[in-house]
């Protein structure tokens, strides 16, 4: 518990910036017209498939007994590739919409 604390106590501007961003997305995402919701979804494709391959670059240099550095690298690279993923899903269900029958 006490690693935790320093971890926070050091890197508070870093918790803050992220703390941010997040909110900044959520009100960007959120005054996106519906129409550009499918174009939105393949950028963030992209960057979440940068996200991925930016964790596994991380996890690559971690320290192997750092399970807390690992455990947050694994969970980066499931959670961005779930969204990879369903981005692509609901994408090709989007364009499936399009096709003539």
């Amino acid at each position: 518990m006490n690693e935790l604390l320093d971890f926070f106590g050091t890197n508070r501007e870093m918790i803050y910036f992220i703390v941010l961003s997040i909110f900044v997305g959520v009100e960007v995402i959120g005054g996106v017209p519906t129409v550009l919701h499918t174009p939105l979804m393949s950028g963030a494709n992209a960057i979440h498939g940068v996200v991925v391959v930016g964790a596994i670059y991380v996890m690559l240099s971690v320290d192997p007994t750092d399970y807390l550095a690992l455990g947050l690298g694994f969970l980066a690279v499931v959670l961005g590739t779930l969204n990879v993923v369903g981005g692509f899903v609901v994408t090709d269900r989007m364009l499936d919409m399009f096709k003539k029958k």
